[in-house]
């Protein structure tokens, strides 16, 4: 991964702390440990939330693979958080998770591995609203989920003005 487009308070590795101050989860809900490279389409990261007993995504004390999604999407939000600001106090615009596709899981549970995950993320395509990355959590070599996300960046377009009236009590 390339590291010229850094500034160099945002070389990795980057800590949780700055991850939480960069994306809209905090306390146990930020799942990610560390950024540990990213370029302008990619990023990897580092997780070992996945072995906590009091993770927020556990359901009767397990952790589906499925729930890779949601580290994947973390990591896309602080890639996302890099990418569009070279000013760490700068807070990015909300993205949320529009769909997954092609999603691969491997393995049925996430908690039963005891190495940290490797979370990694590139932006396959998109434009200033939409993202679309392809993402892959790993632990060591093998690989435990994989598949596509699209990101919408600027929900407030997508909800359209009929929406908008609404809240300000305008007929649609």
């Amino acid at each position: 991964m390339k590291q010229d487009v850094q500034d160099v308070a945002l070389r990795p590795p980057l800590d949780r702390a700055w991850i939480a101050a960069h994306i809209p989860h905090s306390g146990a809900m930020c799942l990610l440990d560390s950024v540990d490279a990213w370029d302008e389409t990619h990023i990897r990261c580092t997780a070992t939330s996945h072995r906590d007993a009091h993770n927020p995504l556990r359901s009767q004390g397990r952790l589906a693979s499925v729930c890779g999604i949601e580290y994947a999407a973390q990591a896309m939000a602080v890639h996302g958080a890099l990418a569009g600001s070279q000013d760490d106090a700068a807070r990015p615009r909300v993205g949320y998770l529009a769909s997954v596709r092609g999603v691969d899981a491997h393995v049925a549970r996430l908690d039963t591995f005891d190495a940290p995950l490797t979370v990694e993320a590139e932006r396959i395509g998109g434009d200033g609203n939409n993202v679309l990355y392809g993402f892959t959590i790993r632990c060591g070599e093998e690989v435990l989920l994989g598949g596509r996300a699209a990101v919408m960046l600027d929900a407030s377009g997508a909800l359209g003005r009929t929406t908008e009236n609404r809240f300000k009590g305008e007929p649609t």
